[in-house]
Order: C-alpha cells, then sequence, then structure tokens
C-alpha cells in the first residue's frame, strides 16, 4: 500500500497544474507519498494565551476590540496604519507597516484577532497578521506548520495542498514497524502520527508525532544498513588472511617505540577480521597524534606476508611522501619494497612504478588520488587502507577496493567522534577507537588571544626560537581578498621576515608547485627554517617532533576539528608544546569554538562540540562521505533515539522468522524497494 501512494502523480490533486507540479518536483515532491512525507520544520504559534503572559519582545496572538479610528501616516511609498485594541482591558497600540489597504476594515467596535512582536515600554503591537473573526479565521487558536518552500510555491499553498493530500489519501497510509516495536516504545500508529505531525491540536500532540516519526525514519535507516550487512555475510565473499603470530609478534617487538594498549586492541580486532572470508569494512577513529599509522602498518605487514599487496592512499602529495618514508623506515628490515604514487612523478617514473606494482616487486603503494587512475594494476591486492577517509568521495574509494578481488578495507580518521554514534552512522562498518595517547606526549596548552596582542606572540617564537624549537603560523587564505577581511600567509610571510629579521621564515601554500612544497617542508622539517608561514595545507598529517609552537590567524574562521587537526601538528616531540589562538573576540560562533579549544585537547570532546555547532551534515561532510540525510532527525539531539533504532534493527534482522513470516512482509518488501543503504560509506 506504501507503494500505491508514491505511485500516485502529485498532479493528481486539486490545484496542481503542471506548473505547480514543476515547482513541487523541485522540491522532491513527485508523488502523493512525497508530499504527505513532507514534513514541517517547526510551526507557528496562533494560540490566543492571556495577557499577563506575555514578555517583552515575544511573538503573541491576542484577540480584542478596536477602540479608536486608524490613524495613516505617508513617507512616500511606505505607511504606517495605527489603531487602538482593547485586550482584556488594556488599551495597546496595534501597528502596521505598509498596510494601508486595511484602514478601511478598522471600524471602532469590530473584534480582532492580531499577530506580531510586543514592546512593553510602548504598550505597542508590531503586527505581521490580522484577522476579523466575523469573516471566518483559519488560524487563530491552532498550530501552522512552517515548510521549506520556494519558487512559486508559499506557505498557505502548500498547507492548503498537503491537507487535501490528507483528506483524500489519508487513509491508505500504512503501518511500517512491526506491533511489537510499537508497542515496546509506546508509539502512535503511523497514520495518526503523519497527520499529527501535518496538523497537531497542541504542542504535546505535535512531539508524540514527530517523535513517532523521527523512531521510524531512524530505525528504517537502520534496517538498511543491518539488512545488507546480514545479506553479505551469509556467503564468504573475501579474502581470508593467513596470519602468522609470532611474525606480528616480532614486527611488533621490533617497533623503536611500545604500543599502547590500544593500539594493541585495535591491532587485534583488525587481524581477526582478515582472517575471516568475509571482507572487512573497518573504520579506525583516533585523536591527533594517537598513533593511526602504525596500526595500519602492522596491518600492511601482515597482508604482504601473506603473499599480498597493499595500498595506502591520503589526501594530499606532502602527507604521501611522508608516510612513503615512515613505512619505508619500518619494512626495510624486513624487505618489503614501498612505493610512492603521485600526481607530480615525471611520466618515466610513474611508468616504472606502475610496472612494478603489476609484476608484484611493490609490496605495498603509498599515494595520492593517483593510485585510482585506470591504468594502475594489482598483482594481488590484498588490503587497502584510506587515511583521512571524509576527504575522499564514496566513489573513489571505491575504484580503489575494485583493483582487488574483494579485498580488505580499513579507514582511517583523525576527525572522531564519539564511539557509539560512528557504529549507528556507519552501521555497516565495524569501528576501532584509539583512545590513548602514545606514552610520553604532555598535553599542547592552548591559548586565546586578541589581535592587538601580536608582539607578545612575536615574543614567544622567539624565546621558542632561541631555544632550539621551531613553530607554525597558519593563515586562512593564500593571497589578498576583497571578501573576507583575514591576514594571508604571502603577507604575513613579509610581515614576519620583517619584524624577526634574524629568523628563517618559511613560506607553504597550495599554489606552490609540488617541488616548491617539498623543499619547504623539507627545510623545516630539518631544522634550517624558524617558522613556517602555511595554509591548511599542512592541517592533516605532516610530522616535525621540534615544532612546538602553533599559531592559528584569524582562528575563528576555522572549525573546531580542523583547528583541533592543526594543533595537533605539534606536541611530537618531547618538549612542552603550544598553540596560540589570534582571533576576533566579538565573533560569537568565534568564541564558542575558542573556549571549547581552551577548555579540552580532547578530541572526542571537541568533536561533540562541533557536531553541536555545525551539525551532522557539515560534520561529516554529507556530500563527501555518503552521510545521510534526515527528514525529521537529529544526530545530535535525537541520538539516544538513534541507538535505540539501531538495537531494535539489529535484533529483528538476527531473527530467522524475519526473513520468512508474512508479519514482516510490509517490512521486508521497503528494504527491497530501497535496495542499498543511503549511508553506505565504502561502495
Amino acid at each position: 500500500m506504501m507503494n500505491d501512494l508514491f505511485a500516485i502523480p502529485v498532479e493528481r490533486l486539486q490545484g496542481v497544474g503542471s506548473s505547480k507540479a514543476g515547482e513541487l518536483h523541485a522540491l522532491g515532491i513527485s508523488s502523493v507519498g512525497d508530499l504527505i512525507d513532507y514534513y514541517p520544520f517547526r510551526y507557528e504559534d496562533y494560540r490566543i494565551r492571556p495577557f499577563h503572559e506575555v514578555k517583552d519582545g515575544e511573538k503573541i496572538t491576542v484577540q480584542g476590540t478596536i477602540a479608536s479610528a486608524p490613524v495613516l501616516q505617508r513617507y512616500g511609498r511606505k505607511s504606517r496604519l495605527t489603531v487602538r485594541v482593547t485586550v482584556e482591558g488594556l488599551l495597546l497600540s496595534a501597528v502596521w507597516f505598509n498596510r494601508a489597504f486595511l484602514q478601511e476594515q478598522l471600524a471602532i467596535g469590530r473584534e480582532i484577532t492580531l499577530t506580531g512582536k510586543w514592546e512593553q515600554r510602548r504598550r505597542q503591537l508590531t503586527v505581521a497578521e490580522s484577522e476579523f473573526p466575523d469573516k471566518g479565521t483559519a488560524k487563530t487558536g491552532t498550530l501552522q506548520p512552517v515548510y521549506s518552500v520556494g519558487g512559486g510555491i508559499t506557505q498557505a499553498w502548500i498547507r492548503k495542498t498537503i491537507d487535501r493530500a490528507l483528506t483524500q489519501y489519508g487513509a491508505m497510509i500504512p503501518e511500517l514497524l512491526p506491533a511489537e516495536l510499537v508497542s515496546r516504545h509506546d508509539l502512535m500508529p503511523r497514520r495518526e502520527a503523519v497527520m499529527r505531525i501535518h496538523r497537531p491540536e497542541n504542542s504535546q500532540e505535535g512531539q508524540e508525532a514527530r517523535r513517532r516519526m523521527v523512531y521510524e525514519e531512524l530505525f528504517l535507516f537502520q534496517m538498511k544498513l543491518q539488512a545488507y550487512r546480514a545479506a553479505n555475510r551469509k556467503q564468504p565473499d573475501g579474502l581470508a588472511h593467513r596470519v602468522n603470530n609470532e611474525e606480528i609478534r616480532a614486527f611488533v617487538g621490533g617497533l623503536p617505540f611500545e604500543l599502547t594498549d590500544s593500539q594493541k586492541q585495535v591491532i587485534n580486532e583488525i587481524l581477526a577480521d582478515m582472517k575471516r572470508p568475509y571482507v572487512m569494512n573497518r573504520l579506525l577513529q583516533g585523536d591527533v597524534g594517537a598513533g593511526k599509522t602504525v596500526v595500519a602498518a602492522v596491518s600492511l605487514y601482515a597482508t604482504v606476508r601473506d603473499g599480498n599487496q597493499g595500498a595506502l592512499m591520503v589526501p594530499t602529495e606532502i602527507l604521501a611522501e611522508q608516510h612513503a618514508r615512515s613505512l619505508a623506515k619500518l619494512f626495510e628490515p624486513h624487505g618489503i619494497q614501498v612505493g610512492l604514487l603521485t600526481g607530480s612523478l615525471t611520466e618515466r617514473k610513474r611508468r616504472d612504478i606502475i610496472a612494478s606494482l603489476q609484476m608484484g616487486l611493490l609490496d605495498i603503494i603509498v599515494g595520492t588520488h593517483a593510485l585510482i587512475q585506470e591504468d594502475v594494476f594489482f598483482r594481488r591486492l590484498g588490503l587497502v587502507v584510506t587515511d583521512e577517509q571524509h576527504r575522499f568521495g564514496v566513489n573513489q574509494r571505491s575504484i580503489l577496493r575494485r583493483k582487488g578481488m574483494n579485498p580488505d578495507v580499513l579507514t582511517m580518521t583523525a576527525t572522531p567522534i564519539p564511539r557509539t554514534l560512528a557504529i549507528t552512522v556507519f552501521g555497516d562498518l565495524d569501528v576501532s577507537t584509539l583512545r590513548e595517547r602514545p606514552k610520553g606526549r604532555k598535553p599542547i596548552k592552548t591559548y586565546w588571544v586578541k589581535h592587538e596582542m601580536m608582539d607578545r606572540v612575536l615574543g614567544f617564537i622567539r624565546r621558542e626560537a632561541d631555544a632550539g624549537r621551531q613553530a607554525f603560523f597558519i593563515c586562512p587564505l593564500i593571497e589578498e581578498s576583497e571578501k573576507l577581511d583575514v591576514q594571508n600567509a604571502i603577507d604575513l610571510h613579509a610581515q614576519l621576515r620583517q619584524a624577526l629579521p634574524d629568523l628563517k621564515i618559511g613560506l607553504l601554500h597550495g599554489r606552490m608547485t609540488p617541488a616548491e612544497k617539498e623543499a619547504a617542508m623539507g627545510t623545516f622539517a630539518a631544522g634550517e627554517t624558524h617558522v613556517l608561514v602555511s595554509t591548511t595545507v599542512i592541517e592533516v598529517g605532516v610530522d616535525v617532533p621540534n615544532a612546538t609552537l602553533m599559531i592559528v590567524m584569524d582562528a575563528e574562521r576555522f572549525g573546531l576539528s580542523q583547528l583541533h587537526q592543526l594543533r595537533g601538528r605539534v606536541g611530537r616531540g618531547e618538549h612542552q608544546s603550544y598553540c596560540v589562538l589570534i582571533a576576533d573576540p566579538k565573533s560569537e560562533n568565534g568564541q564558542e569554538r575558542m573556549k571549547a579549544m581552551t577548555d579540552t585537547d580532547d578530541g572526542f570532546e571537541i568533536a561533540r562540540r562541533d557536531l553541536e555547532l555545525r551539525g551532522p551534515g557539515d560534520f561529516f561532510g554529507t556530500k563527501q562521505s555518503g552521510m545521510p540525510e534526515f527528514r525529521l532527525a537529529n544526530l545530535v539531539n535525537d541520538f539516544a533515539v538513534l541507538e535505540q533504532a539501531r538495537d531494535d534493527a539489529a535484533e529483528l534482522t538476527a531473527k530467522e522468522d524475519f526473513w520468512t513470516s508474512p508479519g514482516y512482509a510490509r517490512l521486508r518488501d521497503y528494504l527491497l524497494r530501497e535496495a542499498r543503504p543511503q549511508g553506505e560509506p565504502l561502495d
């Protein structure tokens, strides 16, 4: 029956001609089912309240009697219409702007309903909407839904059209949830909830309707993920790695540092996955500097020891070069060959790398998106690792996977989110989390200063340089912008050279050639440059243990997680490190971000606050990660419902009779129709 509603064109409704249908299509509404599922995002409250409850500046609806003749004042094409109205024995002024046509209707003694903003001091109501009860009223005393509209679609028209759809087709709205879940969570029946979310009698009713529909939305999303996962686990489809535990222990024992307990646990989880004959889809998340790279190295070592090749894809050339160097150093004693493939290689070098990869002469390849070019082939690809997964599109990751016969996949991110949220959102991935910092790492001290304190910041740089340390200085833009009043890297580089003439000041930005970037980063990493002025090209992964000072100019321009990533570029050596945020104190969101940064250096807490400030769409990068967009649910506010929905979906899909019982037929039909999960992040 649900199919029936989505099979009925919206043009079947009275008042929806070809022009309006086109406007609705632009909103994603092509069927009656789409229209009924087009929920309001808030309600306008036209209920009349006792006047003594009204606070200054509030929007209110009142009912009263006109007590004076209207006064009309004109200012060119603009006008102001004022009349006295008695409300509950109080005489107030009602003011309309640019509504001169109402003058003749405002007769003394006539009843009137007014909605507008109340100004206590003036005893004045600035009227947004007015109605006369003797004409009949559609809004007074109600909660009116407010929808996202555009083009020629008005609120009044879409309210009327949805109302017609509910009146004509409401009886066809099906129940999708199993009866036991409706009963367990005390949910409204679906038909009633859909009706009430569009036509609430009161706030409580609207909230209950929304609770039901939010649960359903999250439950159905989780059912798609769980069903897809269950279907894929019925038949072995991957490479069962033969992992030699003794070799792994010997490799780990030969590392120049001791693994944390968290790293050991995560490695065990990954290796257990690799041993199974199913494709591994695991998300490895951890705070900045938590040691994800060495976990990836152990995993790559395991696949190579089983006779396979490994691939590590990263978002930038600088990071690819750094990973290639560090992995080569780790693997050299074990005879494992590591190659680097980036867009800046000469054609001859590129051909040699590709040939070596295809013949199996290279065991591990590290690269940027150059790895997914059509002419890149592997002899036997066993493990794909992607670093900073949110920076790669869904298609880019899937192309790399298809270069092997269902290789295992390890996805890494240094943008941590609460583990339970990660499990719930990426429902078809297993999630491993690194919480510990490697031993000996000191917390980074973070300060927020105003632009006027630049002299003190320069003094701080000089003190660190005199002690043999180095500093990053980050800017939002490469060169001057007329739109944004921000310091740029090129100008700042010149200013610092003038202010600190005895120090060597380097420059790094995205428009430099790969050779120029390599030279700038190389001299800084070698300690030949005291200060590196850079854009956020160094945000991810660049490792300079001697750098102890991170300064971010116009820090309010950056997101919280990005600031935390930048801060993570220091604090990698034995010396105390610092992060100085130079920000405008008048920026409201900026203040919240600066406070969060100075309050904590826990990436998971930073991520939680970032999620609250930005919302899930921006946080996860909806376009890149395949993050689902929900009609009603909010992943911050509705998180408890999300977890419950996931547990319910996992329980239901694990039951044998779910796949066979007629009682679940409608839900199974829904899953078949939806086919693949919207938020499936790796394919």
